[in-house]
């Protein structure tokens, strides 16, 4: 670990991986205080806990919230797997720095656009700012790997 620690661009990519693991709990919290404010609970036990079964139901912003929250899952941790890989491709620490300062200010407008309903198409233009540092890494983990293949 120390190794890996010493490693400037591994040391980057933490610190980003960290931000964005931060702001998907923040997200599972939104998510958490939207149902207790709205009083719309997935469970049955946790309606009667909070004023009966009638609360046991779905609401808009709840779920537009689980919607951001999945999202984030369906990006974040492919990012973390190939950030990971990447890192250990010996980019230029600049550039690996963009990469994923790129992706974390994308997924961060991604993720206000979504729980703000931002106009359209501002969560889009997020989302696909957001898999162009994505692409050029596993692009160039390729590059890199394909010399060992």
């Amino acid at each position: 670990m120390a190794v890996l620690i010493r490693n400037e661009v591994f040391t980057c990519f933490v610190f980003y991986g960290v931000l964005l693991v931060l702001k998907m709990y923040a997200i599972a919290v939104i998510t958490g205080q939207v149902r207790l404010r709205k009083k719309a609970f997935a469970n049955p036990e946790d309606a009667l806990r909070n004023g009966g079964l009638q609360y046991h139901r779905e609401d808009a912003d709840v779920e537009r919230c689980r919607r951001a929250h999945n999202n984030d899952m369906e990006n974040i941790y492919p990012f973390l797997f190939i950030g990971a890989i990447y890192s250990m491709t010996g980019p230029y620490l600049a550039v690996a720095r963009l990469h994923f300062m790129v992706f974390f200010a994308a997924r961060v407008l991604h993720s206000v656009a979504y729980l703000l309903a931002l106009r359209a198409p501002t969560r889009s233009l997020a989302y696909v700012v957001a898999q162009i540092p994505c692409v050029s890494m596993a692009l160039q983990i390729l590059v890199a790997v394909a010399a060992y293949a």
